[in-house]
This record gives structure tokens, sequence and C-alpha cells, in this order.
């Protein structure tokens, strides 16, 4: 763990206490908070705690450039901690773990790209399997028929006043994470990065709360989208870069 932190700043590694410790106390009394109205709610998630839990993955982008060891190493004992959290009850220091876990393992996905390209082809295909996923695959079965699976290893975001969460899975986490780790990687737009993926799941939930009766929509189309977007011409000249190289080779 001392090889990941030491690549955040004093100054960043401070911010990032700071604010996991706020969402570890704001898991923990929300539903002590007043309730707000329907829609009202909807709205403090999209601006508040959205961002609030992405911006963690935001603050702790530095730690990307460790080696896949070290990150492997690093979301393990992280991973063991949120287990260890949620067997005692913690379930706001778990939630936050889980968060942590899921960043880490998607940052070390990223040293298995080499390509800029293939980044851009997966940010491509994802959003399709999710689709199918959350329709008719796995993701339908896991939220229909094992409820209690799905909480336990997504995570969560409450709601003020109410012991109801909205919840997201370990996937699209892992992608928001792999996604900005590549956009600082290869010189994209960090920030547009982030702010279109989290814009875009934003976005989601509002849908979910707009029609009445769903239980959920795939999350990954919106992260994905929230990557290709910002970065749609510097991607489209990486692969015609690619593509002319292999051209000459030819």
């Amino acid at each position: 763990m001392g090889s990941t932190t030491a690549l955040l700043t004093r100054r960043r590694a401070g911010a990032l206490t700071a604010l996991l410790a706020a969402l570890v106390a704001y898991g923990a009394g929300a539903e002590h908070l007043p309730g707000l109205p329907s829609g009202l709610d909807v709205a403090f998630h999209s601006a508040v705690v959205f961002p609030a839990f992405a911006a963690a993955i935001w603050i702790a982008l530095p730690l990307a450039r460790a080696g896949n060891r070290v990150l492997l190493a690093s979301a393990a004992v992280v991973g063991v901690a949120a287990l260890t959290l949620t067997l005692l009850d913690v379930d706001s220091a778990a939630n936050v773990a889980k968060l942590a876990c899921y960043a880490l393992v998607g940052f070390w996905f990223l040293t298995l790209f080499e390509e800029l390209w293939w980044i851009a082809l997966v940010a491509v295909l994802v959003p399709w399997v999710d689709i199918w996923s959350v329709a008719s695959g796995p993701t339908e079965y896991v939220v229909e028929q094992r409820p209690g699976l799905f909480e336990r290893i997504s995570v969560a975001f409450p709601n003020p006043g109410e012991t109801a969460t909205v919840n997201i899975g370990p996937p699209d986490i892992l992608f928001f994470a792999l996604f900005l780790a590549a956009a600082d990687r290869f010189a994209l737009r960090v920030m547009w990065t982030w702010l279109g993926m989290a814009g875009f799941l934003a976005g989601t939930l509002v849908l979910v709360w707009t029609w009445d009766g769903i239980a959920g929509l795939p999350a990954l189309p919106a992260v994905c989208l929230g990557f290709l977007i910002p970065n749609a011409d510097l991607l489209w000249r990486n692969v015609r870069d690619v593509r002319s190289r292999a051209t000459s080779l030819e």
C-alpha cells in the first residue's frame, strides 16, 4: 500500500482521506437526515451524491500509475477490508471500501491494454453486453432472483431520510475507473471524461425515476458514452494513425 499512496501528493492524499471519511459519515447518517420530496431526491443524487463518490476516483487517479502487482495487491487488501467491515455490520465503511476496491481493479485493468484503440473498442462493445445482461442475462437474474447478493456486492448511494439506496454494480465502477485512467495515460481530456461519465450516470438515474415501474437501467452505456463523446476526435485520430502504420508495413 505504501507504493500506491506515495503516488499521491500530500494535498491530494489529504483531500481523498477527507472525502472518503465524509462518504462514510454520510452513509452512516443518511437515514437520520430530513427526507426529500420525490424528484428533489433524484436531483440531490444527481448533483451531490453521485459526483461525490465519483470525485473519490478522480482524486485517486495518480494511483493508476502504480505497477500491476501493486494495484492487484492493494485491491485485494481493500477487498478483504470491505468483506470484514460487512461481517462486522459497519456498512457505511464497507460501502466506501467496495468503491475503492472496484476502482483499484479498474486501474489495474488498464495495465492489460497497450493501445488506446483497444480501450475505444471496449467502450464501443461493452454497452451492448451490459444492455443484454440487464435485460435478460446475469445482471437481470441477480437483481430479480438474488437481490440480496446484488446489494452485498454493489456500491450503495443512500437516500436522505430513508433506508433505501440507489445501487451501482461493480462493473460500472470498474469501467468508470478504467476509462478515467485511460484518459490520463493516453493524454485525452481527463476533466471532460470525468464530467461526461458522471453526467451520463446522473442522467441514467433521472431516466429510471422518469420511467416509473422500471427497476433499473444499464449504467455502462452512460459510462462508455461519457468516455467516447468528449474524446471522439482524439480516438478517431488514434485509429487512423494505427491504420496508417499498418498500411505502411504492408
